[in-house]
């Protein structure tokens, strides 16, 4: 049994690793400020799911350094997962000061503690919106990703180079992990297979960005928690191959790895939302609309370096998950078809 630390536990991703560790008999001590951001109501419903005799929940800031020290003091964690986040990219054109006091100001307490406390692991959120600019694709944790598109892509770049700087000075092996759009049954209600699904039940119309010519590496929760829970085995080592002469960014001569968890397999977003009409058995009224700022048009991940890593690569088909998040909010919502 380890004892992971979990922030942002009542958050879409967090919520679901939570619940496999503790059913792999793990002690979880949950982190989370259980903010207004989204609806406060759908956290609590989730942080019921995790009612368990292995489950410590603190609701705290990670802001509070004093108060993430003692939770850290209290139950001397073996391994970090650092979930939480100030989320969302249109978000960040309107509070800025959110993702600087949460995603910078938060993530550097957690290193201290985690340096200081000499935990075994850090692993940590980062995001496909990384990689900005770029236009190769897939893309890879070998890309240059110097020209991000949103403040909250700037404060997910630098949270890999605060990682780097710890694992380097510390020998804090610390795991970086650029999700690409995560959807799922229990998933937030600002992602578009929620906000898709919502309108259709409610004869509302959607927003289509782009005007539909959109690419997005859609990857199911279940493939996440698969891929978090078999990195936290694997504390990231240094490369030996590694050269400050043709530097590889996703690895270092230090213990610090970056990997894409993606699935491999860009969905149009006009095929998605089809998926969600087919199953259920509705046509969307559809409101085309130009691509927004900080957007990016899309998105692929390369994730060979994941498969070889640990022998899994995410594959849930699209209908399939699809479908699965339509049961959950059909019933969580007691939505009669």
């Amino acid at each position: 049994m380890k004892k992971i630390i979990v922030t942002g536990s009542s958050g879409f991703i967090g919520f679901n690793l939570s619940k496999r560790l503790l059913k792999e008999g793990h002690k979880v001590i949950g982190i989370d400020n259980m903010n207004d951001y989204y609806s406060v109501q759908l956290k609590e419903d989730r942080l019921k799911q995790l009612h368990h005799k292995n489950f410590e929940f603190n609701r705290i800031d990670l802001e509070d350094l004093d108060a993430i020290n003692d939770v850290f003091e209290r139950n001397n964690p073996d391994i970090v997962i650092n979930l939480a986040a100030q989320a969302g990219v249109r978000y960040s054109l309107e509070n800025p000061h959110a993702y600087i006091n949460s995603n910078i100001v938060g993530f550097t307490n957690i290193l201290e503690a985690s340096r200081h406390f000499k935990i075994e692991h850090l692993i940590y959120a980062s995001s496909s919106s990384v990689y900005g600019a770029n236009t190769t694709k897939p893309f890879a944790t070998s890309d240059n990703i110097d020209h991000p598109l949103s403040l909250y892509a700037a404060t997910k770049k630098s949270n890999e180079l605060m990682a780097h700087t710890y694992s380097h000075l510390y020998n804090l092996p610390t795991t970086g992990l650029r999700f690409f759009t995560v959807y799922g049954p229990w998933g937030r209600p600002d992602m578009a297979l929620f906000l898709f699904t919502d309108a259709i039940v409610n004869d509302k119309p959607i927003n289509v960005f782009n005007h539909g010519n959109m690419l997005r590496d859609f990857t199911y929760i279940d493939d996440i928690v698969e891929s978090i829970t078999r990195l936290t085995e694997k504390p990231a080592k240094p490369n030996p191959d590694w050269s400050g002469a043709s530097p590889d960014p996703s690895s270092s001569n230090a213990p610090y790895k970056v990997y894409n968890i993606g699935n491999n397999s860009p969905v149009r977003l006009m095929d998605f939302i089809e998926a969600i009409e087919t199953k259920l058995d509705k046509t969307a009224k559809k409101n085309y609309m130009d691509l927004q700022p900080g957007d990016v048009p899309e998105t692929y991940a390369n994730v060979e370096d994941l498969y070889r890593d640990i022998d899994f690569r995410p594959e849930t088909s699209i209908q399939d998950g699809i479908n699965n998040f339509i049961d959950w909010y059909l019933e969580y919502y007691e939505v009669n078809k």
